[in-house]
């Protein structure tokens, strides 16, 4: 299992990931699920990977080669798309053609659904993020609620309904994106250290911070050490519910 998040803010974009992989509690390992697709001033594609992780691979490197376009017979990667949605649809039919080679596996009861997330900006366009589902088909993220998760979602998604607004600060909204995280992390194991994270500035085709908050980090851990304390606080400061009966 994974989880994935991204936000677009007014501000800019955010997008997240962790590394783990698992397949039993005995065959842990880390794979990389956040990946930068051309970094250049004029093209930002950012995508980020949950579900199987043969299924994403395949895909990516179906994107790195070129997918057949149906409308116009040639074949689109992200090197050669002319906008994020492009890329959401290059992203869509590759996920489907990965799909396809496996439909033999698929008789045996084991599942090679993958979704993605695809953000960025091409051609100095306005930042913008999709998710694709394991159809092919997507949805674009808008600022009525400005973030899309794929993944081990539930844990993470109060505080993003309560804490995050289109006009979150960029960084702020990072923050608030890694209580998301501990939350996650802390309901469910398959989630975990490191965390991938890339952020960007509206009107910009390039990343501004691209880093990985390693198992080691201060400031993830002392955010989760405080968070939870924060929440502790707080249930002790809501009133008793008024039908305790008297002691």
């Amino acid at each position: 299992m994974t989880y994935c998040v991204g936000f677009l803010v007014r501000a800019g974009l955010v997008m997240m990931a962790d590394t783990r992989t698992n397949a039993g509690v005995d065959n842990v390992s880390t794979y990389r699920k956040l990946r930068l697709h051309g970094n250049d001033g004029t093209r930002l594609i950012v995508t980020a990977s949950a579900g199987s992780l043969s299924t994403t691979q395949d895909a990516v490197q179906r994107l790195q080669q070129g997918v057949p376009n149906p409308e116009t017979g040639a074949l689109d990667s992200f090197e050669t798309v002319t906008s994020i949605y492009d890329a959401a649809l290059a992203a869509g039919r590759a996920i489907r053609a990965a799909r396809d080679g496996m439909d033999s596996l698929q008789q045996g009861q084991i599942s090679f659904d993958a979704t993605l997330l695809v953000g960025g900006s091409v051609g100095g366009e306005p930042l913008r993020l999709f998710l694709v589902y394991p159809a092919g088909n997507c949805i674009e993220c808008g600022p009525d609620t400005p973030y899309l998760q794929i993944g081990e979602n539930k844990y993470g998604k109060p505080i993003l309904d309560r804490a995050l607004d289109y006009d979150t600060d960029l960084y702020d909204a990072v923050k608030i994106g890694l209580i998301s995280f501990s939350s996650t992390m802390r309901s469910n194991l398959a989630v975990g250290l490191p965390i991938d994270l890339v952020t960007a500035r509206q009107g910009q085709s390039e990343a501004e911070v691209v880093r990985r908050i390693e198992t080691n980090d201060g400031y993830f851990a002392e955010l989760s050490r405080r968070w939870s304390e924060v929440i502790n606080e707080a249930c002790r400061a809501v009133p008793k519910v008024p039908f305790e009966p008297a002691g």
